[in-house]
């Protein structure tokens, strides 16, 4: 019997010939990712009594979820970090306006096949698409990393999600993972390792594969994956001057669940408040009032995302009432969406052009909700008071969607137009 891609790596991380689903080892990482959050980190980094961290090389600091500061305490937080950076000697340091860290991470070539990657980000699963073991752990856990390099992980079950068929027209990877994570639950895949597989999947950008791993935690898996290809190798390209090695299950390993999808004919999906597995087809609800539109995020601020949503609204104007909001994923996308004309036509439509980072995705800022407003987002979470406001509404949905909708002042089926 063979062995997952889980097994195969987690036994290398941790010095093992073979390691088994269930089992406790204890690893150590090739990269280690935090952002705003590092401050908080480094406070329980000096309470464990350690002056220096052990591998500053690991460590890559990204500064996104709140950028610009948006006041004294969130620009303090920043000056920390900045301060301790320099004391460390951390280099992967990449300050306000660079991205979102999910993008940026693998943009400047730090994320690729065969590597074990945590980060204090749940969304640290995205790093999937390329090859690589990633999940989020907490602030403690990323404290004693920099401390001693060293982490327990159990060594999750694997699911094999086979996709076939061809996307119908606006359908995207968006609306395939709402379809999933409806399906399963938002706790169907708890702590398993999620394969994405199938002629479906092989045909997807590089992008759709990061939005199908970056949601896998959207359902409780502890990783999402997509066995690398000659695509992955040619976007990686570029960007990676390391050698590395791909780890990939064996054909005949053992997985505790295979479950089969076709795409031919899946309509449009919309997960709706409060909870990322209320999905239902966009027409299901269609005529919704929206006051606020936004396509970004680490799940669909990328260059597929921003080309589809100007596309849709190539020569109109959104409607009357409705914010749309734009936030690349990060400055290298901004450029090229700014040289492409993309964003020229995002805001001859009416879009309000942010900076590349999170935006309003965690509530904090540039764009927050009030009491009684409905969010169509690109966004991977749309839970209570996510957007800063508990009494306003968020519906997940693809950018495409978000576009129609943005045009039309009300949630609508892109197919209708």
């Amino acid at each position: 019997m063979g062995f997952t891609f889980a097994e195969k790596i987690l036994a290398k991380k941790s010095g093992r010939d073979k390691a088994a689903a269930g089992e406790i080892v204890t690893v150590t990482p090739d990269r280690i990712l935090s952002h705003d959050n590092a401050a908080a980190i480094s406070r329980i980094f000096q309470k464990l009594g350690r002056n220096k961290v052990v591998n500053p090389d690991k460590i890559v600091i990204i500064l996104d979820h709140c950028v610009p500061a948006a006041n004294e305490k969130y620009a303090l937080n920043h000056k920390e970090i900045r301060e301790f950076v320099t004391e460390q000697g951390i280099k992967g340091f990449y300050d306000v306006g660079t991205g979102i860290c999910h993008q940026v991470l693998p943009e400047r070539g730090y994320a690729f096949p065969g590597l074990l990657i945590l980060g204090s980000d749940s969304h640290t699963t995205t790093y999937g698409a390329f090859g690589a073991f990633a999940t989020g752990i907490g602030r403690s856990e990323a404290a004693v990393l920099w401390a001693t390099d060293h982490l327990w992980l159990r060594v999750p079950e694997t699911y094999r999600i086979e996709v076939e068929g061809t996307f119908p027209r606006w359908v995207s990877a968006k609306d395939l993972i709402l379809y999933i994570i409806g399906e399963l639950g938002a706790d169907g895949a708890l702590y398993k390792a999620v394969e994405f597989c199938g002629p479906t999947i092989e045909k997807m950008s590089i992008a759709g594969r990061m939005v199908l791993c970056n949601m896998a935690v959207e359902m409780g898996a502890k990783i999402g994956y997509v066995p690398p290809d000659e695509k992955t190798f040619h976007w990686l390209g570029p960007r990676v001057r390391e050698n590395y090695e791909v780890i990939t299950s064996d054909p005949d390993a053992a997985y505790e669940r295979v479950i089969h999808y076709k795409v031919s004919n899946l309509l449009p999906q919309i997960a709706c408040p409060h909870q990322v597995d209320n999905v239902k087809a966009v027409y299901e609800v269609s005529g919704t009032k929206i006051h606020q539109a936004l396509i970004g995020t680490c799940t669909n601020g990328r260059m597929d995302d921003l080309e589809v949503a100007a596309s849709v609204l190539k020569g109109k104007r959104i409607a009357p009432g409705v914010r749309l909001l734009v936030f690349p994923a990060s400055l290298e996308v901004y450029r090229e969406a700014w040289v492409k004309g993309d964003l020229l036509q995002l805001a001859e439509a009416g879009a309000i052009i942010m900076n590349p980072g999170c935006g309003p995705c965690l509530g904090a800022h540039e764009g927050v909700l009030a009491p009684g407003e409905v969010c169509l987002s690109t966004a991977n979470r749309n839970f209570r008071g996510r957007m800063g406001c508990r009494d306003a509404s968020i519906y997940l949905a693809s950018p495409a969607t978000v576009a129609a909708s943005a045009l039309k002042g009300h949630i609508t089926d892109v197919q209708s137009l």
